[in-house]
């Protein structure tokens, strides 16, 4: 496997526009292949999202990539990780940042990520299981949210948990088309803006509230 994860390095990421050293290191020091089942182990480099179960995927390559890049995460962050299911994400973002507390709102899934996690020896992260939408608050303010999967909106919850001059990037969907989507606080004022087209599979707990119907 670890030809694989060399051969998804360079030929999936590197080619589209992944290149920061630590990034790559951090994704090069995880086995991919120990968060999905085990008769999806052998694909678990492929340049597509996986399904892991209870209706969750782990998160194309390419993209969950990117989206890090974009984060910007530094030795010194705290990092919230939302829908990260069986802790793939939270393991690479361990790699780069000071902590990372791993918010899973399946009860199944936040068992296997912590149980995951502990036999990889990941010693800064903290698993809890909670609705996605709530976040964390009191182990909140944090300088990166990274939200694992395609939402339809960003909950005010969740951007008063971003700490002055932090960063949430997700993928968020527009009149039909998924874009990554990065919102940053300065001063107490929210910036936003979209980074480049994404398709991923959906993430429990931002759907849009259903408007009025006559």
């Amino acid at each position: 496997m670890t030809v694989a994860r060399s051969h998804m390095i360079d030929c999936q990421l590197r080619p589209n526009e992944v290149n920061d050293e630590r990034l790559i290191a951090a994704i090069r020091n995880v086995p991919r292949e120990h968060f999905v089942p085990k008769a999806k182990r052998s694909v678990a480099y492929v340049d597509e999202d996986i399904a892991i179960g209870e209706g969750r995927y782990l998160m194309e390559p390419m993209v969950f990539a990117r989206l890090l890049t974009a984060a910007d995460i530094q030795p010194s962050d705290v990092v919230l990780d939302i829908g990260g299911a069986t802790g793939y994400s939270a393991a690479v973002i361990a790699g780069l940042a000071e902590a990372v507390v791993a918010l899973e709102e399946d009860k199944k899934l936040a068992a296997a990520a912590e149980k995951k996690l502990g036999e990889l020896e990941i010693i800064n992260t903290a698993v809890v299981q909670g609705a996605h939408a709530e976040g964390v608050a009191k182990q909140g303010p944090f300088d990166v949210i990274f939200v694992g999967g395609l939402v339809e909106e960003i909950p005010q919850a969740l951007l008063k948990q971003l700490a002055d001059g932090g960063r949430l990037v997700c993928v968020r969907e527009k009149d039909g088309v998924g874009r990554a989507h990065i919102v940053t606080r300065e001063d107490g004022q929210f910036a936003a803006r979209d980074l480049f087209d994404a398709n991923v599979p959906p993430i429990p707990g931002f759907a849009k509230p259903a408007g009025f119907v006559f």
